[in-house]
């Protein structure tokens, strides 16, 4: 309340004039009018929202066969019960029978998870993890890192953690697994080729910046490696810097990007387009945004390749086909994963949260590359026995391009 807020004395008295009959009457129409607001909030905050731009429903399901099943639950089973632990099986079955493998529910040790690795804080070996091909598989090995240390590789697909099958699982639920404290230890088994292989690795913290640059031979590198919420300035600060040494080419480099923010791949594309399309969202075959870029393209006219492969994917498949779209960029490498889909996180009570799948997104050529990704320009492989010599003809490709 501000101070100059209307102050309501500690004692009124009734408006003279007014029956006893009648002011009782108004008082319990005063109270009819709240509880119905109260009981029936929902519905009107559902009513209004769509004024706002907002999405909202106060559509209920019967859950009366659920509480049945909690109450007999309760009342037969031999054992303590974590409430809680039901809650979240409750709403992780609910949401799972949505059949879309990108809308999921966290509950709040996974929510506080997702947003320390998304923001490159864990504890943890340094591999970061996603599902390719419904398997478990590192996406990438942080420099610097126990995995890199031990020797783990990019596309090496889970088996077991600690002796236990992660088979069926989703990436947060193993990268959970391989989380732990700082000094302690464990032990996985992956598949490499045709070859099981396993390693013990001590935990550590491990922090890994989302874009790293360089400059060398007149080419200017950004390697990408997620869309957080410093992506946009860092990609922008590495832009300014290739402009100032005038290179004569830039290398992106979003190769086992598994995504990230939209609103970042649209700053960062917004680094080659002055007032572009870079993406266009439909739901329900119905488009409901249209996101363009600024006008501060800083490296705009200047010779670009993309580097993508199969673990490119959303925000990095976003920013490599409005480039590709607007020929501002040639891609060089594998085809691109194929997420087509927007999520959003919506903030559960109890610290859980709900990433759900809000839209499908469109190329600025119309196109959605869900289940199909996005074709290089050319088409160039990287092996195992290559990143076992060191060797990256990907690399050597996009450079080759710029002369």
């Amino acid at each position: 309340m501000t101070d100059d807020a209307p102050q309501i004395p500690h004692e009124s008295k009734r408006p003279s004039g007014v029956s006893k009959n009648t002011f009782f009457f108004a008082m319990a129409l005063v109270a009819l009018i709240g509880f119905i607001a109260g009981t029936r909030s929902s519905e009107l905050y559902a009513s209004i929202a769509p004024v706002f731009g907002i999405k909202a429903s106060s559509d209920t399901l019967d859950l009366s066969s659920v509480q049945k099943a909690y109450q007999e639950l309760k009342a037969n089973y031999d054992g303590e019960l974590d409430t809680a632990a039901l809650v979240n099986g409750a709403s992780r079955g609910m949401v799972a029978a949505a059949g879309d493998r990108y809308t999921v529910f966290m509950d709040q040790k996974e929510a506080a998870d997702f947003a320390k690795e998304l923001n490159g804080e864990v504890s943890g070996i340094g591999a970061e993890i996603g599902l390719r091909d419904d398997q478990p598989t590192v996406l990438r090995v942080l420099a610097n890192s126990p995995a890199e240390a031990a020797g783990v590789q990019a596309r090496d697909i889970f088996i077991t953690v600690n002796d236990e099958s992660v088979a069926g699982l989703d990436s947060a639920k193993v990268a959970s697994k391989i989380r732990g404290e700082a000094g302690t230890s464990v032990k996985i088994t992956v598949m490499r080729g045709d070859e099981t292989k396993e390693f013990t690795i001590v935990r550590a913290k491990v922090s890994d910046t989302s874009v790293r640059w360089s400059m060398s031979d007149g080419i200017g590198t950004m390697i990408i490696s997620r869309f957080d919420d410093q992506t946009g300035k860092l990609a922008r600060q590495a832009a300014e810097e290739f402009k100032a040494q005038n290179v004569r080419g830039v290398i992106l480099d979003v190769r086992d990007n598994g995504g990230g923010y939209l609103e970042e791949s649209q700053k960062v594309t917004g680094l080659w387009l002055n007032d572009k399309t870079v993406v266009t969202e439909k739901t329900g075959g119905k488009v409901i945004d249209t996101i363009k870029t600024g006008t501060a393209a800083v490296l705009q006219d200047i010779p670009t390749v993309v580097l993508i492969n199969g673990n490119s994917a959303s925000a990095s498949e976003i920013v490599a086909g409005a480039l590709q779209d607007h020929g501002v960029a040639k891609l060089v490498g594998e085809k691109t994963y194929g997420k087509g889909s927007v999520q959003k996180l919506i903030t559960l009570p109890g610290g859980r949260e709900l990433k759900v799948t809000i839209a499908k997104w469109y190329t600025p050529n119309g196109k959605n590359i869900n289940a199909e990704g996005i074709s290089p320009d050319v088409k160039v492989a990287l092996t195992s026995e290559d990143m076992n010599a060191g060797r990256d003809p990907q690399l050597d490709a996009a450079k080759e391009a710029l002369k």
